[in-house]
């Protein structure tokens, strides 16, 4: 096949920093540093703050709110009667305020996706989004984005950078449907007689706030009867705090947004997005991703969803058939039926239909690994994308020396439980210069797309940096064999 590596190396940067909440440990130690403020005196105030705009203002945008912000985290501990000025409230805010270099570790597993703006584009041009997992300190992920373009000749540019990011602000004010959260707290094993009397509390469409207020009033009055009722209240508070609403600012690039870990099941971070553009029946544009939440201990596959990259609501997946990580959705309906891949057991790829985007029932084995390359695993590396050919998956297998390659099949167009052709050796395999990094020997992708009768591979490198390469779509076919 005539595979081209391009030319371009996206590395993790340091010097792209975030400001994340800073809290001690014990709310001794907050007390101590809020009294130790407002010991100062203001001329000292004044200075001290003058101190830390000059060394981190020009590093962020809206800098004060979110010292402000943090201020408000903490004001209950601040026990005076004096009216703090402005500026001293900003002081105490910097103090609970930490630097985060989200990507200092590792910038991979990309998914490319077509911009919703191709306007003011070079004639036979179009304009894309990659998203990408960035690993900070802690080894933490969250999901970063650029920008770029890809000529009628297969030329690539990245946009780039800016030099400010930020994370989103939650949006405190999002509705939860109450018959849409009793099916999930079902499918949790979470809906009891304690649950039941929350649910019939609560209005047909409710705020986190409400049910907060909720769970309080109700765990005062019924943990007599109930015995475990604080624990499910927070198993529920938890749910809802996994499902949630975010939006950036209209007037930020898509290079500034960060998706950082924000509820209790993403902890440890947001892995590998896997986004696509569905077509809904009635010619719709949303924008699904799908990403595996990880506590440290548990990982909770998700799905994001947004119609312009600046307001996303994210949902938990329910159901019997979602478990492990690796899903995957169908760019539009089969059938009637949402359609997804996905890998429950750690080895095999599975179909499963739906209708219902969030619950998942039923699964069907697809694709076992087969050849050498694969031997170990095999998972898939994107959402399916649609040709003439059938539906092309791009795939990744592991090997010996735990080598991951990747790989693609063709599943038929209409029913895309039967496999068509699949290659029988690598597309794509780490060469001397890309087989370094924080994993050893592993190229990885989140999804490609056509253009111009070229596959484009967005492909990380070791789980360190990231980069592409390209292919004619007819080659690939070509090198298939029959299944």
């Amino acid at each position: 096949m005539n595979l081209i590596r391009k030319d371009i190396i996206l590395r993790p940067d340091p010097k792209r920093v975030l400001f994340r909440p800073f809290v001690p440990k014990t709310r001794k130690q907050i007390l101590k540093i809020v009294a130790r403020i407002l010991k100062l005196s203001d001329e000292e105030v004044n200075k001290k703050y003058h101190e830390v705009i000059k060394e981190f203002g020009n590093r962020h945008n809206r800098i004060d709110e979110f010292f402000l912000k943090q201020y408000e985290s903490v004001k209950d501990l601040v026990f005076t009667d004096e009216r703090l000025s402005d500026i001293r409230k900003l002081l105490i805010g910097a103090y609970f305020t930490l630097e985060y270099s989200f990507e200092s570790s590792a910038l991979f597993n990309p998914s490319m996706i077509w911009h919703p703006d191709q306007s003011n584009l070079p004639e036979g041009s179009r304009r894309f989004i990659l998203s990408l997992r960035a690993i900070g300190e802690g080894h933490i992920s969250s999901i970063t984005f650029r920008s770029g373009i890809v000529d009628n000749k297969g030329n690539i540019s990245i946009d780039k950078p800016t030099k400010f990011v930020t994370s989103a602000d939650m949006i405190p004010d999002s509705y939860y449907e109450k018959e849409l959260f009793s099916r999930k707290l079902k499918e949790l094993n979470l809906l009891n007689d304690f649950s039941k009397k929350i649910l019939d509390e609560l209005n047909e469409f409710f705020t986190i706030n409400e049910l907060k207020d909720i769970l309080r009033r109700m765990v005062k009055s019924l943990s007599y009867f109930y015995q475990n009722a604080d624990l499910i209240a927070s198993k529920i508070l938890n749910l809802a705090k996994s499902n949630y609403e975010i939006q950036f600012s209209t007037n930020t690039d898509i290079s500034e947004r960060v998706i950082f870990p924000s509820t209790p099941n993403e902890t440890n971070g947001i892995e590998d997005a896997r986004f696509c553009e569905f077509k809904d029946e009635d010619g719709a544009i949303t924008y699904y991703a799908t990403y595996t939440a990880y506590d440290g201990e548990v990982v909770f596959p998700q799905l994001l969803e947004t119609r312009d990259f600046y307001h996303f609501k994210v949902n938990t997946l329910n159901g019997p058939a979602i478990q492990n990580k690796g899903m995957a959705l169908f760019p539009r309906k089969i059938n009637g039926h949402y359609a997804m891949l996905s890998r429950q057991d750690g080895e095999n790829i599975y179909i499963m239909f739906s209708d219902m985007i969030h619950f998942w029932y039923h699964k069907k084995l697809l694709l076992r690994p087969t050849y050498h390359w694969e031997f170990v695993q095999i998972g898939n590396s994107g959402s399916p994308i649609e040709t003439d050919y059938g539906w092309l998956v791009l795939y990744h297998g592991v090997g010996a020396m735990r080598k991951y390659s990747l790989g693609a099949f063709l599943l038929d167009k209409n029913d895309p439980t039967k496999v068509i052709a699949r290659t029988k050796e690598p597309i794509l395999t780490a060469n001397e210069n890309e087989r370094e990094g924080y994993v050893p020997n592993v190229i990885y992708t989140c999804g490609g797309q056509i253009f111009n009768g070229n596959l484009i591979i967005p492909y990380a490198m070791s789980d360190y940096a990231s980069s592409f390469a390209i292919l004619p779509l007819e080659d690939l076919i070509n090198e298939m064999v029959k299944v």
